[in-house]
């Protein structure tokens, strides 16, 4: 089915749209033949610099020479290259207001010729109308968020752990010692690369090094050189490591123990703002209290979500679904690169790709897709809608947030951003709804249900084979009794 929707204005362009199957769409856009011959002259002005010919200046040669050296079709590849991304921006920007383009496009050149119009199609998916399952009242299990005495204790542990002095020994390294030493490894008698270190702190126990190499050091004392002994993991980051017998010779510079703080008000006061133990204590339990409340509460709505999604028809285009891997791993990109660190780097010290990567991602990228589509149809099923009170709120809260001035907000959600800022509240809106109507039960509850349910099914099944047995009965009478009759017959 084709569908004009637009002559635009934009280099004289038009464009209609073919419907594909499984939630896929092809743009066809075209470009006026004037507005082709400009992106060629273009490419011209931008290559003509690396243009040699004999009997001409570099740079100098006229466009009709290299056309009739190289053929007309010489610089039109650079001129697609020129038209194409534009073109398809301001395309999609109206094509959006009719279609809910969910991909990057797929681009091919459909025609391409001196004097003529500029043809080339986009192909995208769709968003997929999804069949939405149940999602009032769906059963999750019940999360415990008591805070037990065990739980408090660890946390105060941690924090003593923390807050302990280091101090320097002078007697022989124990587990859980930190140690200044140098190292350095050898394979096959052969320094390695990443295998050196001056003045390194290492707390003994902290599994920070390979095989053994700390059980070794313990029972050392300061000055002391000797050779550690340890194999490296068979699958071990260093392909040209793994697996392989090497030696460190270590030195010791330094012993240092923790010295931990009594539980008492002093501990106290130097780790909180509270004067007594039993006050601070007090409050380490409303910590890890508010912190249960606020995990279970995201495992509801991820057990309520996930509930609602099984029970829903969902197909997602696989242009979609790559296309979202690809924005994910880009999301991935930039946080490693505030971390200091580039993909290249990422992939060389983990041996991973990004074919490898995109596979590990592809999941997440399904599941964020259904959440999104199915919060989208509740959001619609409830008729929720996002009123300016509801903006103007979420803009307070995003400039108390980040500290800044209301007015810088608005400045940076464009009219398109406050769109996007409409349709995610609504999603937290519909995903507050299903939470907030989902039954909790326990888990010795949902397993009960679940025997029950078996026990059910088991019984349905044995009833039906009692069924079918007086049939195999009544087969077997019926066949004896026509032998008993064929007997008499013969007789």
């Amino acid at each position: 089915m084709i569908i004009t929707l637009l002559k635009g204005d934009l280099y004289k362009m038009g464009y209609k749209v073919e419907k594909l199957e499984g939630s896929l769409a092809k743009l066809i856009i075209d470009v006026s033949a004037e507005e082709f011959e400009a992106a060629c002259e273009k490419a011209y002005q931008r290559n003509k610099k690396k243009i040699s010919v004999p009997g001409f200046r570099a740079g100098k040669v006229p466009r009709k020479v290299v056309e009739k050296m190289y053929g007309k079709e010489v610089f039109f590849e650079d001129a697609a290259n020129i038209i194409i991304p534009d073109a398809y921006e301001k395309t999609y920007d109206e094509a959006i207001k009719e279609l809910e383009i969910a991909s990057a496009p797929k681009i091919e050149v459909v025609e391409m010729e001196a004097g003529k119009p500029f043809v080339f199609s986009a192909e995208v998916a769709l968003k997929p109308e999804i069949k939405l399952g149940k999602y009032k009242g769906v059963e999750v299990e019940k999360i415990d968020v008591e805070v037990t005495e065990e739980e408090i204790n660890e946390a105060i542990e941690r924090e003593r752990q923390n807050a302990a002095r280091i101090v320097s020994v002078d007697r022989a390294v124990q587990n859980g010692d930190t140690v200044t030493i140098d190292f350095e490894g050898f394979v096959d008698g052969v320094a390695f690369e990443g295998g050196k270190g001056e003045n390194y702190n290492l707390e003994i126990g902290s599994h920070s090094f390979i095989d053994t190499f700390e059980d070794q050091i313990i029972g050392k004392n300061k000055d002391d050189e000797f050779d550690v002994n340890v194999t490296f993991p068979a699958e071990y980051q260093a392909a040209e490591l793994a697996g392989k017998p090497a030696v460190f010779k270590v030195k010791i510079h330094e012993i240092k123990e923790k010295q931990l703080a009594e539980l008492d008000d002093d501990f106290a006061s130097d780790v909180s703002s509270y004067d007594t133990f039993a006050e601070y204590k007090e409050s380490v339990k409303k910590n890890l209290s508010d912190k249960k409340a606020d995990d279970a509460k995201k495992e509801k709505e991820d057990a309520a979500i996930n509930a609602v999604i099984e029970d829903s028809e969902i197909e997602i285009p696989e242009m979609m679904l790559a296309t979202t891997q690809r924005e994910m791993l880009d999301e991935f990109a930039q946080r490693l690169q505030y971390q200091g660190m580039n993909i290249e780097q990422y992939f060389k010290y983990t041996g991973q790709n990004p074919e490898t990567m995109m596979a590990q991602i592809k999941p997440q990228a399904e599941q964020k897709i259904k959440t999104q589509l199915v919060l989208e149809a509740i959001a619609k099923a409830e008729k929720i809608e996002i009123t300016e009170e509801d903006i103007n709120a979420e803009i307070k809260k995003i400039a108390e947030n980040y500290h800044m001035e209301e007015d810088k907000v608005r400045e940076t959600i464009a009219d398109d951003r406050e769109d996007a800022l409409k349709k995610d509240l609504a999603m937290q809106r519909a995903l507050d709804f299903v939470r907030d109507n989902a039954k909790e039960k326990s888990a010795k509850a949902k397993a009960s249900k679940k025997a029950k349910e078996e026990k059910t099914e088991e019984a349905a099944e044995a009833k039906e084979a009692k069924e079918e047995a007086p049939k195999k009965t009544t087969r077997s009478r019926a066949k004896k009794t026509e032998e008993k009759a064929e007997e008499k017959t013969e007789e």
